[in-house]
Parts: C-alpha cells; structure tokens; sequence
C-alpha cells in the first residue's frame, strides 16, 4: 500500500496562470494535495501557447514545454468564470475547498464573486492566497505583474551582469518561481494555523515584495551603508576569489569560503609568495586587492584542464564545479543517480519528461505518478462528480 503523501485530503482550487500561482499549485500537488487548475475554455494557461519549444507526439498533438514545468499533478477543468453559470460552479468548487490561489488583477474577481470576501463567507475555512505583481494596495496596484519587469523594478537586475556593462535579467524567471515557493510557504502558515482556530484567512504576496526580500545580503549592505551595491558579473562583492576561471578547457566555478583555504589554493596555484602574502592573508584584504589579485589568479588557471582542477581542488576541500550547460546537468552521473529527470504520464502525449519534486519526506514522499494535464482533460468528470470525481 502507498504511504500517505503530507497533503493527502487537502483540495486546491487553482485559479492562477502563467508561472508564480501554478509553481505554488505544483508543490501543493507535489506533497499529495488534490489540484484542481480551472483554464479558459479552448486556450486555456497562456503558457499552453508558449512555445517552441514543445513536446509532440506522431499524432499531431502537441504541449508547450513551458507550461509542463509548472502543472504536473493537476486536474484540468475548463470554465468560463466572465459567465454565470461558469462562475457559480467555480464557487460551489470553492465551497468545499481547503485552498484557492489565484493571480488575477487586483480586484478582478469580485464581479464574478469569487473574491475572498464572497468566498470566505461561504466557506469560513478557506486558505485564500492572492498574488499580484505588485500587491493588494499602494500607488502599482493595478499595473500587471512580470518578472522581466520586476527583475527590473526590484534591483535584481541592476546587480547582475558584468561590471562595467548592462544590467541583465536572471536567465530563469526568478522572481515569479520565488514568489510561487513563499506563497506556498504562507498557504502551510495558514494551514497549520486553521488546524487550531477552525478558520482560513486571506494570504498575499507580490512579485516586488518577493524581489525586495529576496535581495539579501545585497539589501542589508545597501541599508548598512546607503549606497547602491554594484554589479560584479560571476564575482562575488564580499567574498574573494568567489568566482567563474577560464581554464585551458572549460570554465570552472570556484568558492574560496576562508583564509585556510586561500592559502591551500596557492599552494595548488604555485603561487605559495601570495599565500603568504600580508596584503591578502585576509579576506578583507583580498577584496581590497582584488583587481591585482584575480589576474594573477587566472593566469595560473589557464595553465591546467577544468577536470585537472576540479580533482585538485575538490581533493584540498575547496569548492569547484564545472559551469554546465542544461544537457551537461542532465548528463551528470550524480544528477541521475538522485533520479532527479522523471518521465511522466500524459494524456495526448503518453508520457512528458519533468523535474522531480526537490522536497523529499522520509515518511510521506511526494508523488511523481501524475503529470501536466491536458486542457479540460478531467472536466466532464468534474462537472459531474465534484471533488470525488477520480483521475484516470
């Protein structure tokens, strides 16, 4: 018999679309929660179009890959919510829900009565997470939501990139996959707190206040000292050498956590004179010095293969890894042994290649056995059934 997954018996009502609300949505599903995805009727999550690339089948159909990414372990229901018929089911659903996401503009569904007022009151117990670009209130209320443009608004962007030249966006939508991850961090709060008080509540997040906080040490520095931190490309601002080196072959990745391990560096550079050295005997000291330093540095790097290093380093304890394409991490023997590619069952398709869920739970595990739906794939049997209707 298959264990209980964590989430078994909690309904997820998903209202959201694009990449934040369904990442969240995924997780909950991922953990054993019963995911209902209510999609346009005919279009469906606009990341169903979001191609090329997609995956096809000899038959014709075929799925945006974008859209797989975020909505394994979903049920598929199309709905009209702008009519009333469609609406009204939208709320019944809601009726006997644990949890609704939705990412619609700020007060959008309040004429459909699906907002939290309307729905709280029929459902007192209901776990309501809104999420927005930019919140609830403030003067960005109503501007729309994307993580190029919050990347943008939040100061990522203004970090990344090489010193000297533009700002750059994060080659994931970072933000909007952040978002999802704290969103679903404040559906569990409010989970774990209804357990006590028998009541849900409302949870809210914005794309900007993820961005904001998700800073880090970049925030505090600017709040320590008031001024703008500056973009170093793959350096690090506090921390040297913490950074990417050309070798003969390839580019390699290498963290210099401390001094013992400067000084052990230097010792496999040859370059015992700069570990002994009192100008960067400290790492303080080592980025006061950095542009005399990482020139010398990289002039013995060149010298050796990424393998030859990465041995070396990895065998003195210092951190190193090779910078991968997306193929060289699929191919990487640890990356399969933590079977961390699954394959994954699909209406259209017969089966999609995913990325398993990263959460692992000795107890509870998450599940694996259900992937992305196809659009209205599970909606007959909904409007028929409700919640009990039961995935093929």
């Amino acid at each position: 018999m298959a264990p209980a997954r964590a989430l078994e018996g909690v309904r997820v009502l998903d209202l959201s679309r694009v990449l934040a609300g369904p990442w969240a949505t995924q997780l909950l599903a991922d953990l054993g929660a019963d995911v209902i995805k209510i999609e346009r009727p005919g279009a469906g999550d606009d990341t169903r179009g979001w191609g090329p690339p997609w995956f096809s089948s000899a038959g014709g159909s075929k799925e945006a890959a974008y859209f797989t990414c975020a909505n394994r372990g979903k049920r598929s229901l199309a709905a009209d919510i702008s009519d009333a018929e469609g609406a009204a089911f939208v709320a019944s659903l809601a009726e006997e829900a644990d949890v609704l996401v939705e990412n619609f503009k700020v007060g959008a569904l309040a004429r459909y009565g699906l907002d939290y007022a309307a729905l709280s009151a029929r459902n007192p117990r209901l776990v309501y997470c809104s999420i927005s670009g930019f919140g609830q209130d403030g003067p960005y209320a109503s501007l729309p939501g994307y993580d190029f443009i919050i990347q943008a608004m939040g100061g990522l962007m203004s970090l990344t990139g090489e010193l000297g030249g533009p700002p750059m966006k994060a080659g994931v939508a970072l933000t909007d996959i952040l978002t999802g991850l704290y969103a679903c961090n404040g559906i569990l709060a409010a989970l774990h707190q209804r357990s006590n008080t028998g009541r849900g509540q409302w949870v809210e997040t914005s794309l900007l206040d993820v961005q904001v906080a998700t800073l880090a040490n970049q925030a505090a520095g600017y709040l320590a000292e008031g001024r703008d931190p500056q973009r170093h490309g793959n350096a690090h601002p506090s921390i040297v050498p913490y950074q990417a080196f050309e070798t003969s072959t390839r580019t390699i990745a290498l963290a210099v956590g401390n001094d013992a391990q400067f000084r052990e560096l230097c010792t496999l550079l040859g370059r015992e004179d700069l570990g002994r050295d009192p100008a960067y005997a400290t790492n303080a000291g080592r980025v006061a010095g950095r542009d005399k330093l990482i020139p010398m540095l990289e002039a013995e790097f060149r010298c050796r293969t990424a393998d030859e290093w990465i041995d070396a380093l990895r065998a003195a304890g210092i951190p190193a890894g090779p910078v991968n394409t997306v193929g060289d991490v699929f191919a990487d023997p640890h990356v399969q042994a933590r079977e961390i590619r699954k394959d994954m069952p699909h209406a259209a398709l017969g089966a999609v290649p995913g990325v398993a869920c990263p959460v692992r739970l000795s107890a509870s595990p998450p599940r694996d056995d259900l992937g992305p739906p196809a659009l209205d794939e599970h909606g007959a049997a909904i409007r028929a059934f409700g919640w009990v209707a039961v995935r093929k």
